[in-house]
Order: structure tokens, then C-alpha cells, then sequence
């Protein structure tokens, strides 16, 4: 028994929407050296969930792969927020304008509450891109 059950967290995604999200996760980087993770909560502690992205991002230490092409899907499911982050090494690549076009394709997806799709296709797109852009 829990000394404190209301601080118990709730799961944000089922076991076969990890393991959805997993795949595409390992499927965007068998072609590339780039790294894909995303992040999942269900509140952001921040205005600009940018800010959070970028937080979750260096905590879990995303800048030290050898090429700077690691990139972070962030999302906060009850605030209604997220964020797409990429390294420098993929940045210089592509672009501001790319991470807000990968925003708003997961938030088409999102509008019709089908969050894992828009994160799967999010991270494939984000896999062909590394693929091409950064070398193995």
C-alpha cells in the first residue's frame, strides 16, 4: 500500500500505444546515427512549451550524440501542447520553419484525438529527414 496513492501517476499512453510509438522511434533510426525520443506528460510547467522541450532536452543529455542530431517530440496531453526540438547538428540543416511544419502536422492528427498516429508520423518524418540530411 502507498503511503501517498494521490501522488500515484497515471499512464498518458496504453501499452500498445508505447510500443506503437517505440517502433516508429526504432524504425526513424535504423538509417540514421540521429536520436529520437519523445517525451510525454500531461501538464507543461511552462508558457512556451518550447522552453520545456528544450529542458527535457539537455536533462536527458539529447546534446552529447557525436553529430548533434538528436531530436526530442515533446508532449503535454492536458495542456494541449507540444514542441518539437532538434539538436544544432540537424537545425543548421533545416531550419526553424521545418520543426514548426512538424508541429503542425502532428497537430492535425492531434485535432482529430489521435495523438499517436500524429506522433508516429511525426517521427518517421523526422527519420527520413535525419537519413538524409546527417550521415550515418
Amino acid at each position: 500500500m502507498a503511503i501517498f496513492p494521490f501522488f500515484k501517476k497515471k499512464k498518458l499512453l496504453s501499452a500498445s500505444q508505447e510500443e506503437q510509438v517505440v517502433n516508429a522511434i526504432r524504425a526513424a533510426e535504423k538509417n540514421t546515427s540521429g536520436e529520437v525520443r519523445v517525451y510525454v506528460e500531461s501538464h507543461c510547467r511552462f508558457v512556451d512549451p518550447v522552453d520545456r522541450a528544450m529542458e527535457v532536452f539537455f536533462g536527458l543529455k539529447m546534446n552529447d550524440t557525436d553529430d548533434h542530431n538528436g531530436v526530442l517530440i515533446y508532449v503535454a496531453l492536458k495542456d494541449r501542447q507540444l514542441a518539437v526540438y532538434g539538436d544544432e547538428g540537424i537545425h543548421v540543416r533545416v531550419g526553424k520553419e521545418y520543426w514548426q511544419n512538424a508541429v503542425k502536422q502532428m497537430l492535425q492528427l492531434f485535432n482529430k484525438e489521435d495523438h499517436v498516429a500524429g506522433i508516429c508520423q511525426t517521427i518517421t518524418t523526422i527519420g527520413q529527414t535525419l537519413a538524409k540530411r546527417i550521415s550515418l
